[in-house]
């Protein structure tokens, strides 16, 4: 395999992880899912880590392109509230996969997993920088769409169509309400 063949590699990994779980993700174990030779797979990936690595950044490339194809154009060219209903909407459209929650996982105890993912979520929905920081809404409306997809890849169960239309549509309203005004804290 040359190098532009890395994608296969990393997909099969992920097929080894959606059937096996993440603790049989072996470097012997992907190389057989792909047709290779252990050294065969060693040339892209040394380690495990490597791979891991290399399947998280992968993971994030594949979700940043759903993002993308959902706001139609760039994410620095469109304001906040179109960069979200982008985000809700690709959790919407997107797979839950137990390989991705399984990634996800293992990226939250390695800073250099997370950082990928990170970078990447921030550019799409920015966490809040105080209690007053206007895009409170936003943010909340992202952890209510991944909560629905964390909920789906957990519960082993799909909610009826229906209902995750429904959900969804719920959380794009977050999205599209005006802000809350402050508090008028006069007498």
């Amino acid at each position: 395999m040359r190098p532009s063949s890395r994608p296969l590699i990393l997909d099969a990994a992920i097929r080894v992880t959606e059937r096996e779980g993440i603790t049989q993700l072996t470097l012997e174990s992907v190389a057989e899912e792909a047709g290779l030779t252990k050294g065969g797979l060693m040339y892209h990936f040394r380690t495990r880590e490597e791979l891991l690595i290399a399947i998280q950044q992968h993971l994030v490339d594949t979700w940043e392109g759903q993002l993308l194809t959902e706001l139609g154009g760039a994410p620095a060219e469109a304001d906040d509230r179109a960069r979200t209903r982008a985000y809700v909407r690709a959790d919407a459209h997107g797979s839950v996969s137990k390989a991705e929650l399984a990634f996800l996982v293992e990226a939250a105890g390695d800073a250099a997993m997370a950082e990928p993912w990170q970078v990447m979520t921030n550019r799409w929905v920015p966490e809040p920088r105080s209690a007053d920081d206007p895009r409170m809404d936003l943010f909340l409306a992202r952890l209510a769409a991944d909560g629905a997809w964390l909920f789906e890849a957990t519960s082993g169960t799909t909610l009826p169509e229906d209902v995750r239309t429904e959900l969804y549509r719920r959380i794009t309203g977050m999205v599209d309400a005006p802000p809350p005004r402050p508090a008028d804290d006069t007498p």
